[in-house]
């Protein structure tokens, strides 16, 4: 029950912030700029096309948080977490080095083993997959 009860916490937290991040992108929501707004960020970055890129990126998010806080098809939920952080590590912060204070890839890193970590063991208990499969 204690570790199900972990694995729950960690599944939410991280499951609802990429969420949120997600309708930042695609939305405007919690202070957030849209899909133009982002993609024009993108483009200037030199990922084009940026709306396009935007909406990718803002699907991921909210899809694969989505999937992690219900705990359903936990796996697929991890990888497009995990494929949205190495994008951000590739294009944006692997440049930096490792350190988040010089913007480098260390937080998106802690988010990738979160991620995986979570695909290897499990949702647990409390999961639609549990309930589910």
């Amino acid at each position: 029950m204690t570790m199900d009860l972990g694995l729950l916490i960690l599944r939410l937290v991280i499951g609802l912030s990429f969420m949120a991040h997600g309708a930042q992108k695609l939305l405007g929501w919690f202070g957030g700029y849209g899909p133009k707004g982002t993609g024009g960020w993108m483009e200037s970055i030199g990922i084009k096309p940026g709306v396009a890129a935007a909406v990718m990126a803002g699907l991921m998010e909210l899809a694969g948080g989505l999937l992690l806080a219900s705990g359903f098809l936990t796996v697929l939920g991890a990888a497009l977490i995990t494929l949205t952080m190495l994008g951000a590590i590739v294009k944006v912060h692997g440049k930096n080095g490792y350190w988040s204070t010089a913007n480098g890839y260390e937080y998106n890193l802690l988010l990738i083993a979160a991620a995986v970590a979570l695909a290897l063991t499990g949702a647990g208990t409390y999961s639609l997959d549990a309930l589910i499969f």
